[in-house]
């Protein structure tokens, strides 16, 4: 069962369309999964729906302008309807023993070849996004990722698989939202496929991995 799901916050930022790229598909991808947030997605949607019909009947010079009023009556005036369109499943193969079907709203987004460095590997997803850098982060099994913080913030959202550290245990579906008040040391018995988005460089805390931290900001 999912334990870990974007904050109240979160998911009225993804329903007034204010997220940044990289974190509106982990949102997305989050409700693919969570019935429970899908209908939290539902209800807030709604509402924000009668906000603005409930706008609409106020006087123009109080809220809206004339030409505002009339793209609006433009708008619920068309019966035209959004073609919809069947997004064709996408399956990635990492090695011969792992592959796995994406999510639907990461089928159509253009992701790097994975780079490999031990048990993991690594895909860059396709988004322009800032500081953010967003990819495909796979664990294969027995694998660790070494004790790290963060300068930044790091969402770990996991799309196949299980996971631990020590804070517990995660399953498919688990949306994780770590910063510099956090540190952990992620390991997987059987393997699994993350989808992660980060602002700034890990922070690695012990043995050869330290090496690392001066090129943090070249590698994230």
């Amino acid at each position: 069962m999912i334990k870990h799901h974007p904050s109240n916050a979160l998911l009225a930022q993804y329903c007034n369309a204010s997220l940044p790229a990289s974190l509106s598909v982990a949102v997305a991808i989050h409700l693919e999964m969570c019935e429970c947030c899908k209908a939290e997605v539902k209800r807030l949607e709604a509402h924000n729906a009668d906000a603005i019909f409930a706008q609409a009947d106020l006087p123009v010079d109080e809220e809206l302008s004339v030409d505002e009023m009339s793209l609006f009556a433009a708008i619920t005036a068309s019966d035209e309807v959004d073609e919809v369109y069947e997004v064709p499943p996408q399956t990635i193969a990492i090695t011969k023993q792992y592959s796995y079907q994406l999510p639907r709203a990461l089928a159509r987004i253009p992701h790097g070849k994975f780079m490999q460095m031990g048990k993991l590997s690594r895909s860059r997803i396709g988004l322009e996004d800032g500081a953010l850098r967003s990819s495909l982060l796979h664990i294969d099994a027995g694998g660790e990722i070494p004790e790290h913080t963060h300068t930044g913030f790091e969402l770990t959202l996991l799309l196949d698989g299980e996971f631990s550290d020590e804070d517990g245990d995660y399953v498919a579906g688990d949306f994780m939202w770590l910063d510099g008040r956090h540190q952990h040391t992620p390991t997987t018995k059987d393997g699994c496929l993350c989808y992660t988005v980060v602002s700034s460089a890990l922070h690695f805390n012990k043995g050869l991995s330290k090496l690392l931290n001066p090129i943090g900001n070249l590698i994230y």
